[in-house]
């Protein structure tokens, strides 16, 4: 079972590697389901987490999961001692790094995000947004936690974005 989830996100990460972002799109449409309720000391809204790889004897150095963000669900600001790689699967979302602007996402964008960068990730407004996650140098700890992306900052961010 570890061994398909392992050969499927090497394919996905091979079919994404190299492209630019607005080529980067995949073809098909892949579900690992929701697992289980985010919880809310953590994300905003009704997000869920589906562990795919724990690497509890750290073979890997890696936790890979999919994680699936209702209409207006995110993290709270956040950074991975190790860094952190999001592979988007359906929907459009947002990722925002502390004092940057903020990036729409489409399936099939990669975003690779250095260690440390204090950072936030979700669906839009009204869009649900799906990605498979993957924390890297597991063994650096586990992420820091900042409090949540308020509702005025999050509505701010997203409509700054300009209209097409």
């Amino acid at each position: 079972m570890i061994s398909k989830i392992i050969v499927n996100i090497l394919l996905l990460a091979t079919l994404c590697y190299g492209n630019d972002l607005k080529e980067n799109k995949m073809n098909e449409k892949m579900d690992f389901g929701k697992g289980l309720k985010a919880p809310e000391a953590i994300f905003t809204n009704e997000v869920w987490v589906n562990m795919l790889v724990t690497d509890p004897e750290s073979t890997f150095d890696t936790q890979v999961y999919n994680v699936t963000f209702e209409p207006g669900g995110r993290t709270h600001w956040h950074s991975h001692p190790g860094g952190q790689i999001l592979l988007v699967t359906e929907g459009v979302g947002y990722y925002q790094e502390k004092n940057m602007p903020i990036q729409i996402l489409y399936p099939g964008d990669t975003v690779t995000i250095p260690p440390n960068v204090n950072h936030w990730h979700g669906a839009g407004i009204q869009t649900r947004f799906v990605h498979i996650s993957m924390t890297t140098q597991v063994h650096l700890g586990p992420a820091d936690w900042f409090g949540p992306v308020s509702d005025e900052d999050y509505t701010t961010a997203i409509n700054s974005i300009p209209k097409k």
